[in-house]
């Protein structure tokens, strides 16, 4: 079995567990290109002790290169815990990021999220580089 098997994937519209990746479409060799990914956009995630996002990953994947470079990683560790019990915590972290990156090439951004009961999400997204 390979991990990307149990990776799924979906359109953000109709699916609340994808990564949402927003950025300009184009960037210039060396510019900063800012870039957010979030879960939930359009249809919210469960944000709870029991169900939550946990985390986010970026990637790029420059165009005609073999490898995958990590740009980031983000944990979201507040969910209601409390010694009071479950949902009664002072603090909830939202699954949402916001990054800036210098690109040299042409390539797809990747974005993998983790919830901790439906497992893996991915989304991509293109950005042409001048």
């Amino acid at each position: 079995m390979k991990l990307g098997e149990n990776v799924q994937a979906g359109d953000w519209k109709q699916e609340k567990h994808l990564p949402v990746i927003e950025c300009a479409a184009s960037s210039t060799i060396g510019q900063k290109l800012a870039v957010t990914v979030s879960v939930g956009k359009q249809i919210a995630h469960p944000n709870t002790t029991e169900h939550h996002i946990r985390w986010i990953q970026l990637f790029f994947q420059p165009e005609g290169d073999k490898f995958t470079y990590q740009l980031g990683n983000w944990e979201f560790n507040a969910h209601g815990e409390s010694a009071q019990g479950a949902n009664q915590g002072p603090a909830y972290s939202e699954p949402g990021v916001s990054t800036s990156v210098s690109l040299k090439k042409s390539g797809t951004l990747l974005a993998l999220s983790y919830c901790n009961i439906h497992g893996l999400w991915e989304s991509s997204q293109k950005v042409t580089v001048a």
